[in-house]
């Protein structure tokens, strides 16, 4: 049994060490959430380089702007807000609209169901298909659908990171799944894969 105090501390525990100034707290907070803050980032670049700069940016703009997190809110879905929106300003300031290239990892096959050349193909067929539609999709579905499959964020997570109402979240996946699914056509059964 491990003994209470060797227990990390809950994100609402951090949250209150960090907005004291507390920066190990905040270094905590960065760790937990590095991985999806950089995937938001490259979400709305589609660089990975500026993606990591601009993720970089956000958990700074994030840690000044401490003081003013509300507290009991979750911090997740503020610092994902920060990250986007600056990602967004770094893409506005460049002057540029990257075409999305969401990457989704191939799922591990087991030895024994080893896959034959020709499922890969199909496969690799079928992922470059969808990440195109995805791609095609106007900015503000897109970037509900891929935080919604890409993210796994929550409609309200979502809402919180786009700055939008949920009810706007729910009618941007409507929108953008019956798009993909006219643009697939008859490949549907893609999107629950």
């Amino acid at each position: 049994m491990r003994d209470v105090e060797d227990r990390p501390p809950a994100e609402h525990e951090l949250v209150f060490r960090a907005r004291r100034g507390d920066a190990e707290a905040f270094g905590a907070l960065v760790d937990c959430f590095a991985a999806v803050a950089f995937r938001t980032a490259y979400l709305v670049l589609g660089d990975a380089a500026e993606a990591e700069d601009a993720t970089q940016e956000g958990f700074v703009k994030a840690h000044g702007a401490m003081s003013r997190f509300r507290e009991g809110e979750p911090f997740r879905p503020w610092v994902l807000r920060i990250v986007a929106n600056t990602a967004r300003n770094r893409r506005r300031s460049a002057g540029r609209r990257v075409a999305l290239g969401l990457r989704v990892q191939a799922a591990a096959t087991a030895a024994t169901h080893a896959a034959s050349a020709e499922a890969q193909v199909v496969r690799e067929e079928r992922r470059r298909a969808l990440l195109d539609a995805i791609g095609g999709l106007p900015e503000d579905q897109r970037l509900a659908i891929a935080g919604r499959y890409f993210l796994d964020l929550s409609e309200a997570e979502i809402a919180a990171v786009a700055g939008v109402a949920p009810g706007t979240v729910k009618s941007r996946l409507s929108r953008g799944r019956a798009r993909l699914a006219r643009v697939l056509g008859e490949r549907q059964e893609w999107l629950d894969d």
